[in-house]
């Protein structure tokens, strides 16, 4: 694991086993990185047999799971509660249960260094609730 690998909200109840992870990493909590092994009972053999390889400025949403022999693309961001046991290309935001897409190079999702001011959030938060209340009629 490089030593630029951030764990954002301190990584709390991440398990990672992994083949190795580059540079500039970024682990959210609840992630698990590792094995998906599998044990075919007629060859008498274990299939599937590695840990995942995390590139260069890998995003990893919180409870996202990442298994088996893979790769996964430098610049790639993997979504909240993704699944991901197949490879991921470079640049791609993966989501779901082993689907990506092309990542929109316009944006960062999930993190920056250049975070938002916790005042803009609170502001924001605000004016949802307002809306909220209005929409349903709430005092």
């Amino acid at each position: 694991m490089d030593k630029s690998v951030l764990f954002a909200h301190h990584g709390r109840g991440c398990t990672i086993v992994a083949t190795k992870i580059c540079e500039n990493v970024v682990i959210f909590q609840n992630v698990s990185i590792g094995a998906n092994l599998k044990y075919y009972k007629i060859s008498k053999e274990w299939e599937n047999i590695g840990n995942p390889i995390i590139a260069k400025n890998v995003i990893i949403a919180d409870g996202a799971k990442i298994l088996g022999p893979i790769a996964i693309g430098e610049n790639s961001v993997i979504g909240a509660g993704s699944i991901i046991t197949k490879d991921i290309p470079p640049n791609s935001v993966a989501f779901g249960v082993n689907k990506f897409k092309p990542k929109d190079e316009n944006y960062d999702l999930i993190f920056n260094s250049n975070m938002i001011h916790f005042q803009k959030m609170i502001e924001a938060n605000k004016n949802l609730i307002t809306a909220f209340n209005k929409q349903n009629g709430v005092i």
